[in-house]
């Protein structure tokens, strides 16, 4: 893996294809553990970053009875969050008495996630837990950490796998980080 350069930024290899693909087996074993007994889980990806974690994910569970769905909110604006949350696209299916597992591509203030997991909760869903590919525990600002946590991370700017800097490099099969200055 070599460093990346958009808009001017340099990106380092952090986290390799097969890495990224054992920890989703890990988890995906921990979510078929935990989901032993249960019917028609929905797995539910928020949009657009979490697509490709989503389809791994999802795939390596191998739940036959399940089903997934798509939400999408917009929160990052360049390197940074905006602050706010609009939802792009909402949630149709019915969720009562179902256990809905939430898959993120990246926690990191909690905002959005605590958002999305109360608006869940006041669905009646037997349970909500959430699936996150990356996890920045020194960011976390509001709700719980994530059941299911592939990866726990600094505090810096990450692309790659899904997660994009301005709709850029989310082709990227690897995670890249960005390079400090020296």
């Amino acid at each position: 893996m070599a460093d990346v350069t958009f808009n001017g930024l340099t990106f380092e290899p952090y986290i390799t294809k097969e890495e990224i693909l054992q920890q989703i087996k890990r988890v995906a074993g921990e979510i078929k553990r935990d989901l032993a007994g249960e019917t028609n889980p929905l797995f539910l990806c928020v949009l657009t970053g979490a697509f490709m974690f989503a389809a791994d994910l999802y795939r390596e569970c191998d739940i036959y009875d399940s089903e997934i769905a798509f939400i999408r909110f917009k929160s990052y604006e360049g390197m940074q969050s905006s602050g706010t949350i609009r939802e792009v696209m909402g949630l149709d299916e019915d969720i009562k008495d179902r256990t809905v597992i939430i898959i993120e591509d990246i926690v990191d203030t909690g905002v959005t996630a605590d958002r999305l997991r109360k608006r869940l909760e006041e669905m009646g869903p037997k349970q909500v837990k959430m699936a996150t590919l990356l996890f920045k525990p020194d960011s976390i600002k509001q709700g719980k950490t994530p059941e299911y946590v592939c990866f726990s991370i600094p505090s810096r700017f990450i692309l790659g796998y899904g997660l994009d800097l301005d709709g850029l490099a989310r082709n990227l099969p690897e995670i890249y980080v960005l390079k400090e200055q020296q």
